[in-house]
């Protein structure tokens, strides 16, 4: 299992150490060649959906549509992953405007909730899996709402494919058997779940055919009554009479209510470059905040995944944490200092904290108090441009299965704190902690790169990793994202890809970091590149993941 993953693996831990004298600052050497294109462009984690949005391309369909059909389609083959059931967010430049605007479609926690609700039932925090979990899927919403901006085609003509595929079915792809194996499991108890996610009470494995056809009529009643088709129409009523028989006072009102916000992106500048995320209640914020400490330090000098290299952005990134557990939480609940968090002053107030020789054991906020997903990006002949993050969070989210919907529900309320006076504590109608997050990069004041790396923590560790690479390192599009990756994890250890090398990892350990073997766990990139100048889009997409980039 998982040939796919331990063969790049092996082509990362030779050829990056081995060529690195001969390419420019320590570049790393691809596996696979960039992907270049002149009309249009899809990168996702699973080359059915990347055909997908790319077949809507050249039905006269902008990245905008492009990207909901992928969505959806992903939806229906990755869906330990993501679904109508979760969260989205996007990041995205419209080129007929020159503008670029984010959408916020996550999801809000019912309206009868707060954190009496669980100490009443002795639960000293929120169960990470199960109903009480559950917040109100944003992503149908996010949908209509993205193509009401900016779509050329209609919601139903964007939904159709993922419909056939739910309808007709699908082999189930490698990496994608791996997660359903191993998430699969956790949830074989809860019959409506092993009705459609297993088969003869086991995961579905790979090139087995998958068909979700209560998924299919979900998909069609959205496509042709819209977003209220979901929130209102049948399965509003069938979600509530779900959770409310388990415990969990979800109202029709409550799905009603759902709602996306655009949002005014954040950002950073780093060495010319112009890095933009989203704002909270996202992990966004978390980036800027890590590049202008880096921007201190002369890390091409350091040399590529050298230890004293690796020891910055850990420690960088465990200060950009420390603040992230402080204050993220949703800004239209709670007042966040986002401005000086991601500002150059702090920056180099949180740089001097750092000690280059030796790893931080415990890090606070400097600011005192007063999971699994899917991304795809496409860029179209016109130039619009569009991150695209969505998810249910762990394995197969919550793990409740809306009855005679095949919609599985996300378990973003597990986000949640029951910390008295917290900014991020449970309170009716509130969007919790969230980590999926889109990215761009703009050159010269165009969009220059449009990318994202899933796994939770690992996204923001994920942005920066790859956009060093790109940045300072001269990597191109495909190699920044398959080159040796770490991940810093709370309370246990430093991963690190076997590309690391064991002397980079002995060296970390004698600073005081706690190099593990973790495999797995280090996200999935994908990314495309504008060339303005010669009129050509480069993609590059993970190994780590079973898709690629779809172009024409």
């Amino acid at each position: 299992m998982r040939i796919v993953v331990a063969f790049a693996a092996a082509l990362m831990s030779a050829p990056v150490s081995m060529q690195a004298a001969d390419r420019p600052h320590g570049q790393a050497s691809a596996g696979r060649s960039a992907v270049v294109a002149r009309n249009g462009m899809v990168a996702a984690s699973q080359p059915l959906a990347a055909q997908v949005g790319l077949d809507i391309l050249k039905q006269g369909g902008n990245a905008f549509d492009a990207a909901v059909a992928a969505a959806a389609a992903l939806a229906v083959v990755e869906p330990m992953m993501t679904g109508p059931g979760g969260d989205m967010f996007v990041l995205a430049y419209v080129a007929e405007s020159g503008r670029l605007v984010g959408l916020n479609a996550s999801g809000f926690s019912p309206a009868a909730v707060d954190a009496s609700f669980f100490s009443a039932r002795n639960l000293a925090e929120i169960p990470v899996v199960g109903p009480f979990s559950v917040t109100i899927p944003g992503t149908v919403d996010g949908w209509a709402t993205l193509l009401d901006a900016y779509g050329a085609m209609s919601l139903g003509e964007t939904l159709a494919p993922a419909v056939r595929y739910a309808e007709e079915g699908f082999p189930v792809s490698e990496i994608i058997a791996g997660d359903w194996a191993a998430q699969g499991a956790l949830h074989a108890h809860r019959e409506p779940f092993a009705a459609t996610f297993l088969r003869n009470g086991k995961p579905y494995g790979h090139g087995d055919v998958f068909r979700n056809p209560d998924l299919a009529k979900t998909l069609r009643q959205i496509g042709e009554g819209g977003r209220d088709a979901f929130y209102k129409g049948d399965f509003a009523r069938a979600m509530v009479a779900c959770l409310n028989e388990q415990g969990w006072p979800v109202t029709l009102a409550d799905l009603a209510y759902q709602h996306s916000d655009w949002v005014e992106p954040i950002g950073a500048t780093y060495r010319g470059y112009e890095i933009f995320e989203l704002p909270p209640n996202g992990q966004g914020m978390a980036v800027p905040a890590m590049l202008n400490i880096l921007e201190g330090f002369d890390l091409r000098s350091l040399g590529f995944n050298s230890a004293a290299y690796l020891h910055r952005l850990v420690e960088a990134k465990k200060l950009a944490f420390a603040d992230l557990g402080a204050w993220l939480a949703d800004p239209e609940r709670s007042a966040l200092p986002v401005p000086e968090l991601i500002s150059k002053a702090y920056g180099e107030k949180q740089r001097a904290r750092i000690d280059t020789e030796r790893a931080a054991e415990e890090v606070a906020s400097g600011i005192d108090r007063g999971g699994d997903t899917v991304y795809l990006t496409v860029v179209d002949r016109e130039r619009n441009a569009v991150s695209f993050i969505s998810s249910i969070f762990h394995g197969f989210g919550s793990g409740v299965v809306v009855p005679g919907t095949g919609v599985a529900l996300q378990n973003r309320g597990s986000l949640f704190t029951l910390e008295e006076g917290h900014p991020n504590r449970i309170e009716p109608r509130k969007r919790p902690y969230h980590t999926i997050i889109p990215a761009m990069a703009y050159k010269d004041g165009k969009p220059w790169l449009s990318f994202g790396v899933m796994g939770g923590a690992m996204q923001p560790q994920g942005h920066v990793q790859t956009l060093l690479n790109r940045i300072e390192f001269g990597m191109n599009v495909q190699e920044a994202g398959e080159a040796p990756r770490f991940r810093h994890l709370e309370g246990d250890g430093l991963a690190l890809e076997s590309g690391v090398g064991r002397d980079v990892a002995a060296r970390l350990a004698a600073m005081g970091h706690k190099p593990v073997s973790r495999p797995g766990v280090f996200g999935g990139y994908q990314a495309i590149e504008i060339d303005w100048e010669r009129g050509i889009l480069l993609g590059g997409s993970d190994p780590r993941k079973d898709g690629g980039v779809a172009a024409w």
